[in-house]
């Protein structure tokens, strides 16, 4: 109850902001009417849809939806609210000094300006246009990023080696047919050696995935093979299920998933890759995360490999690699992970700026990272969750070579 409470003291400290800078800017009636009559039905809405929502269901478009909603509703408000409320401190401030010299000639507190408000409004256009972009062209703008990383004692019959790398499929959320078709068509045009795949193919239910199979199973097997692993939203961690036997059953299906669309599921193992009497590790862990489900055993998965292989290793979260690889000390040369979307927001300019709030839990969020020659790639995501689009981190397609210093 205490939520509720806080929840609508701060929903109408906002719209009160907001409501005094349209009465501000304009003056016409009928706009400010309009204006109460679309933020209370939109608020009403996103209520009714967080007080029906269903753990035994989880994530659906319907709560995509909602979340976007609500993000593109109250973000510029937000904004608008903390310009309006700057306004406010400097008028009382203001205020204060011209009744300690005893001016009695202007009013306490002035009236508010138009230009404020004004560039209150233009500042909120600016998350608002984006997040709907977001929704409706960024989640689909896929990007092949390619980056070369060199190693010393990589095996002179790997020298070359293409990986396309793609993660976080969450395929519970996509809705356009042609613009994931598109999505397959670019990871086939990279004719990599090998395809991996680091986990997260479903929100929650292996159902998900049934309108999808057919067209995943397209991704074309190169030389090495199609490799896969899992990630956190696989185990079905995050609904509430009828019974541990659904949520099992529910996991058998996840897991088989990888075999209809073609792709070799790597559960805590390890497989060898060989070439002209030369051979590199690759090795597979379940989902291994710092705050997640640790079920990754890289002991385990690593049985039968050598000190000095040359290893990659595909683990879902990077934290893993931040506190169980990068020091560890059998060496794995690249670890291939995503989980982190970049938060699906954020500001990339190649050599100018790298940013997003994500980095303030990961150290690890997105692209290519080193600690004492071993190498982490996060991959920023195939699919988008909870909010519905993306803003400055793009849908990726990851193509690294691996060459010999």
């Amino acid at each position: 109850m205490f939520r509720w409470i806080l929840f609508f003291v701060f929903v109408a400290l906002v719209e009160i902001y907001v409501f005094q800078t349209v009465k501000t800017v304009t003056k016409v009636k009928w706009i400010q009417y309009a204006h109460i009559a679309v933020s209370l039905l939109i608020l009403i809405y996103i209520i009714y849809q967080f007080t029906q929502f269903d753990r035994s269901i989880g994530q659906n478009k319907k709560t995509l939806f909602t979340m976007g909603l609500l993000l593109i509703t109250y973000i510029p408000k937000i904004v608008i609210t903390v310009v309006m409320l700057g306004e406010d401190i400097i008028r009382l401030i203001g205020g204060a000094i011209r009744a300690f010299l005893g001016n009695s000639e202007q009013s306490f507190l002035p009236d508010r300006r138009k230009f404020v408000s004004q560039l209150a409004l233009g500042l909120a256009a600016i998350p608002f246009l984006s997040l709907l972009y977001g929704m409706t062209k960024g989640k689909y703008n896929f990007k092949v990023i390619k980056q070369t990383i060199f190693f010393p004692d990589l095996p002179d019959a790997f020298d070359g080696m293409t990986i396309t790398q793609i993660s976080d499929v969450h395929s519970g959320s996509f809705d356009n047919h042609e613009k994931i078709e598109y999505a397959i068509d670019l990871i086939n045009e990279q004719k990599s050696d090998i395809v991996l795949f680091t986990g997260d193919i479903v929100n929650t239910h292996a159902t998900e995935m049934h309108p999808w199979i057919e067209t995943f199973k397209r991704i074309e097997t190169p030389a090495f093979g199609k490799y896969s692993v899992l990630g956190n939203h696989d185990y079905g961690e995050y609904v509430t299920w009828p019974s541990q036997q659904a949520k099992n059953d529910n996991f058998e299906a996840i897991k088989d998933l990888h075999r209809q669309i073609d792709f070799k599921l790597l559960l805590n193992e390890n497989i060898r890759l060989e070439k002209d009497g030369q051979h590199i590790a690759l090795i597979g862990l379940e989902n291994w995360g710092h705050n997640f489900k640790k079920a990754g055993d890289l002991v385990k998965a690593s049985q039968g490999v050598a000190d000095d292989d040359f290893k990659i290793l595909m683990s879902h979260d990077p934290s893993h690699w931040e506190y169980e690889v990068k020091n560890n000390p059998h060496n794995y040369h690249l670890t291939l992970a995503g989980h982190t979307h970049g938060l699906q927001f954020g500001i990339e300019i190649p050599g100018i700026i790298k940013w997003s709030p994500v980095q303030y839990v990961y150290k690890q969020w997105a692209g290519l990272y080193e600690n004492l020659g071993r190498y982490v790639y996060v991959n920023r995501g195939f699919g988008f969750h909870a909010y519905p689009g993306r803003v400055g981190i793009w849908p990726e397609i990851t193509v690294l070579e691996l060459k010999k210093k």
